[in-house]
């Protein structure tokens, strides 16, 4: 089948990958100029099964509310929410509900083992080498978090992940870096979890897909689609000179995000057997002229990245494997020679304007647990919007408009559930039964 990937961001390049290996003709449509150039530009890394979860949860309610009245806090607001956040957050309040929390995390957590399974196979397979370490360490700092944390670790057991409640002193052998002076009552420690450079696998990747024969069509902005039994793209081309995009990479990287000069517009329609949005926010404007309106929203999240110090006294005093302190809901990554802190959720922000509340519960939980680790002189501050839907699972298969199918919506978790979505949208197009069950995961839920 000739089928085009809209988007390329880290779900939209394993989806072409894994469309290739099935034998399908693949074109991929990309506005930026590279893949992975916006949400999966900078994020934690976190490949965490264990620790992925619906946003919605028992809990969270009286987290969010709480949150208004802190100085930091894992949850930002901006005034002015617009009506279409409102009613994402009255569906969201409803989903918090502890029988549809637990559905939604089990299909979550079944499609995050089997996603790390995927992305081990093809990492191995294909011998990709990108900036990663194993393990992760999600910190408790008291024990009403651990308390909070009991339903989770009953999950867990019932999945069969492999974890263990371990102590302070416990947790420093594991990390000997983390500061002795801020308070922690507990961890859990998931031996099989990882942390990896999402953007460096994603160009590994994408030159793994152009070996298969997957065209990548940057500066091509999709404008519309037309469903039918040979659906139809209708094209934007944005071409700019190298120059040009030289110098709005170098700002992108700079300001958190990748963009390019339009110098020449051309329009064009290219017609196929079969159209893959994972466009992320994008997804909206392409489908709700064909009745389609998912509840998704842009939630943004943050990180900061920096050169780490180097102490030949003290080689360990960095992170060791991916650290995650529970109560501020912000991951701690070591990629290479830099230290990445990440989290927060900020709901109603602008695109490209930084909440420095946000950044500034980034820097004091790095603080907290790392104190002079990064060189924050040279430290890039990040933002990106992470397309969530108010239950947390993505949307997987058919969208209901011919020969359109979906694969998007998966909010914080994109980088952690990517290899196996991509698996189990190539499985549902071929017709073949998934390797998991994807109960929960398709677009009827939005429809009852």
């Amino acid at each position: 089948m000739r089928i085009a990937v809209i988007g390329a961001g880290i779900v939209g390049v394993t989806t072409a990958y894994e469309l290739a290996s099935d034998g399908h003709e693949v074109t991929v449509y990309e506005r930026r100029a590279s893949v992975a150039a916006e949400t999966s530009f900078a994020i934690a890394g976190m490949v965490s099964p264990g620790y992925v979860t619906p946003w919605a949860a028992p809990g969270m309610r009286r987290k969010v509310l709480c949150s208004l009245f802190q100085k930091h806090h894992a949850v930002h607001f901006n005034p002015g929410l617009s009506l279409q956040t409102l009613r994402w957050m009255s569906k969201w309040w409803r989903a918090c509900g502890r029988d549809q929390h637990q559905g939604n995390r089990a299909s979550m957590q079944a499609l995050a083992v089997f996603s790390h399974a995927r992305l081990r196979d093809v990492t191995s397979r294909l011998k990709l080498d990108y900036e990663r370490t194993d393990g992760c360490l999600l910190l408790l700092r008291t024990d009403q978090d651990l308390a909070s944390a009991q339903p989770s670790l009953a999950l867990l057991r019932d999945m069969g992940i492999k974890h263990s409640v371990i102590d302070r002193e416990a947790s420093v052998k594991i990390e000997p870096g983390l500061n002795p002076k801020t308070p922690l009552h507990a961890a859990i420690h998931l031996p099989d979890d990882e942390v990896g450079n999402c953007r460096q696998f994603a160009h590994l990747l994408r030159t793994v897909a152009q070996n298969l024969g997957v065209s990548f069509r940057f500066h091509t902005e999709v404008d519309r689609i037309v469903p039918g039994g040979r659906p139809e793209l209708v094209l934007h081309t944005n071409t700019s000179s190298d120059s040009d995009q030289a110098s709005v990479m170098t700002d992108g990287v700079k300001h958190g995000f990748a963009a390019t000069v339009p110098i020449a517009i051309q329009a064009e329609r290219e017609v196929v057997d079969a159209i893959v949005v994972c466009a992320a926010m994008d997804s909206s404007k392409l489908l709700v002229p064909h009745g389609l309106k998912l509840p998704l929203i842009a939630v943004h999240g943050y990180s900061v990245t920096a050169p780490m110090r180097q102490l030949d006294s003290h080689p360990d005093h960095g992170p060791q494997s991916g650290i995650v302190d529970d109560h501020y809901k912000v991951a701690i990554s070591r990629l290479g020679s830099r230290i990445r802190v990440a989290g927060c959720t900020e709901l109603g922000g602008h695109p490209t304007k930084h909440n420095m509340a946000a950044i500034g519960t980034l820097y004091k939980v790095l603080d907290d647990w790392y104190p002079g680790i990064a060189r924050l002189s040279r430290a890039q501050s990040w933002k990106g919007a992470r397309p969530m839907l108010p239950d947390g699972p993505p949307v997987l298969g058919l969208s209901g408009l011919p020969g359109v199918w979906l694969n998007l919506g998966h909010g914080s978790n994109g980088w952690a559930l990517a290899c196996g979505s991509a698996r189990v949208l190539a499985d549902l197009l071929a017709a073949r039964a998934p390797a998991i069950d994807t109960r929960g995961l398709g677009i009827d839920r939005f429809r009852r």
